[in-house]
């Protein structure tokens, strides 16, 4: 499980399926920030993992502070589902 911060909107919501550096990832939650006093473009901050980690997700059995960071653009998102 990591966070993703992603520079952009992809068109994606929770529990999309997305592909990052070769990697498919499951969107657990999304977080929607600068639409009204951000940058020029939406970021979106997600959790995301692999399926099997989907109970640790919803048990809260992870801290987010020490989740490691990826940071990219939308344009390098490709979305499965």
């Amino acid at each position: 499980m990591k966070n993703l911060i992603i520079d952009g909107d992809p068109g994606i919501r929770k529990d999309a399926v997305i592909e990052h550096d070769g990697e498919e990832l499951v969107c657990f939650s999304i977080k929607r920030q600068g639409d009204w006093h951000g940058p020029e473009r939406v970021q979106l901050w997600c959790t995301v993992g692999d399926e099997s980690e989907r109970e640790s997700f919803e048990r809260r059995q992870y801290m987010p502070m020490y989740l490691d960071t990826d940071h990219t653009t939308a344009e390098t998102i490709s979305v499965v589902q």
